[in-house]
């Protein structure tokens, strides 16, 4: 690497005096008689333009004067040089005889110093901190002409060529005053080599301040943009000015100026979520901004006033900005402004977490479905997947048909392969993304008696379009699905649920205090057990963990059930003396207790046992089909004896498969571990033991942490990519510690 291209990394795009002069003391002390064509030109013009007097354009160096002509080839004119076509923007000038020490006459080219033939220096290794034309070496010359006369694109030239241009456009925008017209001309070319060669820190500081500069110079000051990005060590001036004359005019910020202001302080940085999902978070910046002020951010005006230069980056002179940004206040000291924008940036980054972390996971899913439902739904319309839409037109389809597609006709609607088998996950993962398109699945894994599986219709349902959660529900909710459950069961008996019986489970559910989406989804539950009833073998499952009061009151549940329309079947019958069996009740009491649960005067009349399903009447039996009317009474007595078991049957709903994203926290006092949680850092922090485990020792250690081996491989070599850019765990014969992952960890 040349001293050049190392001093310009070294220094990282700043700018002054201060960093320059370690430089220039490695250079050769000129020939005394050598002259500067380019100095005189620049003399000239400081006495005879008052552009001079203007810009307060004073020398960094030292001039000497020359009658030597130079002239600048206006764009679109073509001149040749050494027997190449050179396109415009560029200083020409004959017979150069130069000191090293003119640096203001560095972007002069001389045609007549000599071009070498071969050997180019594409790389640019034998160039000085600033190279000039007169001085590089002809290899050097050769290269840089190729390189202009290839249109200046050419990624494999070196930093040095791309300088060495730019001095000239500097020196053509501030020192000759050309018309606007070609300053914009000039400004357009620095922005289409920031574009090929700004992943070079020095071109994209030294580019950047140039342009941030002159967008301030020309009048057409609509043209300064707020712009999204670290600007180092300083605020960029361009902002400072655009915000200082906002306040000194007593406008109020808007959100894109407020979030430009905090991505450029040195002082303020973005977590992961913001940076990875940059689009979406400038988004959801804006709205919360606007929510919490709908007229803009008021910033008080500083006293301090602002002082700014442009110093050239070739060294050769400084420019003083006041005459043309006038008396702006200096807002780099102020914090207020800051510290709101640092609350909205907070939230919106929580916000993005889950989003982001599974574009981590899957960088090239960002449109899919399952990357939209992490989004806040209030992005939705701004960040559109086609995919989601169609999802929601064809459940929307279901459900005013009524039809009850297969529980993995769903899936397959929303993974695009149609399943072997049905996990709680996914049915899971399936409930929460309909439900961020306001619409329902029964039943839901969460708090069901039993899910589906392969085979088994689900009921689709449209939930209120403010229903964004779907992980828990009401005691209340409890008690009624364990009623109609139960009744559901004992109904669904005799092969068949007549429409009584239907109307007497929803009126329970509607007697039942429950939100609006509650309701909604209890009635799709009910659909859901009287399409499908409940078999014994879901309550004997259940049964067997419940405390042992609660079997009889439980069976006094099931009782109601059977007597709630007054009609008692064989089936229902028999399903409740098989449920009492299951829960160790005797069944002597059967008859007397439903006798007593009826309003009628007749005796329970029990035909003798035979194949028949015969129905016994109550005291007269009904029309199956008629519309009934129950008894309130009845039914709050079910309710309160639901309502003595509800609590303690909360653990039909727990399940031993569970799933949940960890939440991130650190360990300890070592704030090393930020961004894992507890479990993944524990692991880790005894990982750091040794440098090599075995497979067998890993997975007995992740067992030991209640950890997959694979999935705590991915998530902690995913965290370890994002703190340190590398990750901690290889394998290799088993898994290795990354040996400088593992010093930061222990340091």
């Amino acid at each position: 690497m040349g001293l050049f291209r190392f001093l310009r990394i070294l220094i990282g795009g700043g700018e002054g005096e201060t960093e320059r002069s370690s430089a220039t003391s490695t250079r050769a002390k000129p020939s005394e008689k050598s002259t500067s064509v380019g100095a005189s030109l620049l003399a000239t013009q400081e006495e005879a333009d008052p552009l001079g007097d203007t810009l307060n354009i004073s020398p960094s160096r030292n001039r000497r004067s020359s009658n030597k002509k130079m002239r600048w080839v206006e764009p679109g004119e073509v001149v040749t040089v050494a027997g190449r076509a050179i396109p415009g923007m560029i200083y020409l000038g004959s017979d150069s005889t130069r000191s090293g020490m003119a640096w203001e006459d560095n972007p002069f080219i001389d045609p007549k110093l000599r071009v070498a033939t071969d050997d180019a220096d594409v790389a640019g290794d034998s160039f000085s901190y600033w190279p000039s034309y007169g001085e590089i070496p002809p290899q050097a010359r050769a290269a840089y002409l190729d390189w202009l006369a290839d249109g200046r694109r050419d990624e494999r030239y070196g930093a040095g060529y791309v300088f060495l241009f730019f001095y000239g456009l500097e020196r053509r925008f501030f020192v000759d005053s050309p018309s606007e017209e070609e300053k914009h001309a000039l400004i357009a070319e620095a922005e289409r080599l920031l574009r090929i060669y700004g992943e070079n820190r020095s071109i994209r500081g030294y580019l950047g301040a140039f342009l941030d500069t002159a967008r301030i110079v020309l009048p057409t000051e609509h043209e300064i943009e707020p712009q999204f990005e670290s600007s180092g060590y300083e605020l960029p001036l361009g902002l400072r000015v655009a915000i200082g004359r906002m306040t000194k005019k007593g406008a109020p910020l808007n959100a894109d100026w407020l979030l430009a202001w905090y991505s450029a302080h040195p002082e303020y940085s973005f977590r992961t979520p913001a940076r990875r999902a940059h689009a979406e978070f400038r988004a959801l910046f804006r709205l919360l901004f606007d929510e919490r002020y709908p007229k803009g951010l008021k910033v008080r005006m500083s006293k301090r006033i602002l002082s700014a230069h442009y110093n050239a980056s070739s060294g050769a002179f400084k420019v003083d900005l006041k005459r043309f940004i006038g008396d702006v206040p200096d807002i780099s000291r102020l914090s207020q402004p800051l510290n709101a924008a640092k609350k909205i940036v907070d939230e919106a980054t929580d916000t993005l977490d889950r989003y982001s972390r599974f574009l981590g996971r899957n960088p090239t899913s960002r449109n899919t479905i399952e990357a939209h439902i992490l989004l806040p739904k209030r992005l939705w319309t701004l960040f559109p997947c086609p995919e989601m839409a169609e999802l929601r037109i064809w459940a929307d389809g279901l459900i005013r048909s009524g039809h009850l597609p297969l529980a993995e006709e769903v899936i397959e609607r929303i993974e695009g392969e149609r399943p072997e088998k049905i996990n709680k996950r996914q049915l899971t993962w399936a409930s929460d993304l309909l439900a961020r398109l306001s619409i329902g699945i029964a039943p839901d894994p969460r708090f069901a008696l039993r899910t589906p599986k392969i085979g088994d219709p689900v009921v689709l349902f449209h939930l209120p379009d403010d229903t964004m959660e779907t992980e828990r529900v009401s005691e209340k909710y409890k008690e009624a699905l364990i009623m109609i459950a139960m009744g559901s069961f004992v109904a669904g008996a005799d092969g068949t649920v007549a429409n009584m019986e239907r109307d007497a489970l929803r009126s329970i559910v509607d007697s039942a205090e429950l939100s609006t989406s509650e309701r909604e989804r209890l009635l799709a539950n009910l659909r859901w057990m009287t399409a499908i009833p409940p078999d014994l073998a879901v309550f004997r499952r259940q049964l067997k963990t419940i405390p042992e009061n609660v079997p009889h009151e439980l069976g006094r549940v099931a009782l109601a059930m059977a007597a709630v329309d007054d009609v008692v079947g064989p089936g229902e019958i028999r399903a409740i003396e098989r449920l009492f069996g299951a829960m160790g009740l005797s069944t002597d009491g059967i008859y007397a207790a439903l006798h007593d649960l009826t309003s009628a005067s007749e005796p329970v009349v029990v035909r003798s046992a035979d194949d028949q399903d015969v129905e016994f009447i109550i005291p007269t039996r009904p029309d199956p089909d008629s519309q009934i009317e129950l008894n309130a009474d009845r039914v709050a007595r079910i309710r309160a004896n639901t309502e003595r078991v509800s609590t303690i049957l909360s653990t039909i709903f727990q399940e031993d498969e569970t799933y949940a994203e960890p939440e991130e926290v650190s360990t300890g006092d070592n704030h090393v571990f930020d961004g894992l949680d507890k479990r993944h850092a524990d692991f880790v922090n005894e990982l750091l033991t040794r440098a090599h485990w075995g497979e067998t020792e890993f997975e007995a250690l992740a067992s030991q942490f209640q950890l997959m081996t694979g999935g705590a491989l991915e998530t902690i070599n995913e965290w370890s990519f994002e703190r340190f850019d590398d990750l901690l765990i290889e394998e290799y014969e088993g898994y290795e510690m990354n040996p400088e992952v593992a010093t930061e960890l222990r340091d």
